[in-house]
């Protein structure tokens, strides 16, 4: 099961897909515009994007374009577009794979899985560094100027998957969703105290923040010392 957004303007399409990918076992959302599909993007971070490329507002490639500067969702491009220009020019916007419509869902569903699939080993086989820090994630080690960090399992994964999203600001409850598995969310202090623990171990506090910034209101953020 995964979160889609289909972004896709032809109401007849877009029920469709919905009906499809719900069949299927996917929790899924739509909008029928570019700058609605960037909104939801950026604010539920979904697993996935279905983008269609005939959008009314936007054109779909430029969709692309600003999505990519603010996320690394995997996309997959939904297009009736057959030529070969209109295809390189979505994959060159930072699209991961496409369909051409008309397509089956059982194709659409195993591009899906393809995708999120190299997703998932990119990140495991990652080595992600933010300034000073280096996060060795398929070793599970984290060094801060070169000294190892000691951390916890749980502490480990939460800078991991700050890491993998640096400069992004994360909300409390999708680290609770992600990182401690809880769909529901949990109690803030649950990520507060880990927090807490990460910066002294980084040798920094919540009063003057380096690498962790608490974005209030919002979440926190894993970037380089600004």
């Amino acid at each position: 099961m995964a979160e889609l957004l289909v972004v896709e303007d032809d109401e007849r399409i877009r029920t469709a897909l919905i009906r499809g990918l719900r069949e299927r076992g996917h929790v899924v959302t739509s909008v029928g515009t570019a700058l609605a599909g960037l909104q939801r993007a950026v604010e539920d971070r979904p697993d996935l994007v279905v983008l269609d490329l005939g959008l009314p507002d936007l054109d779909g490639t430029e969709l692309l374009r600003m999505l990519r500067a603010v996320s690394r969702v995997p996309v997959i491009v939904a297009t009736a577009r057959d030529e070969d220009a209109g295809v390189v020019a979505a994959l060159d916007a930072g699209a991961d794979d496409y369909v051409s419509k008309p397509f089956r869902m059982e194709q659409l569903e195993a591009r899906i899985r393809a995708v999120l699939r190299r997703a998932s080993s990119a990140d495991a086989d990652a080595t992600l560094t933010v300034g000073p820090l280096t996060v060795d994630v398929p070793g599970r080690r984290v060094t801060h100027g070169g000294r190892p960090v000691d951390l916890s399992p749980k502490e480990f994964d939460l800078l991991a998957y700050l890491a993998a999203r640096a400069g992004t600001v994360v909300s409390k409850r999708e680290l609770m969703r992600e990182v401690w598995q809880l769909p529901y969310g949990g109690p803030d202090k649950t990520v507060d105290v880990h927090l807490s623990w990460l910066r002294r171990k980084l040798g920094e506090s919540a009063t003057a923040p380096q690498l962790l910034q608490t974005v209030r209101g919002v979440g926190v953020r894993l970037a380089e010392p600004g």
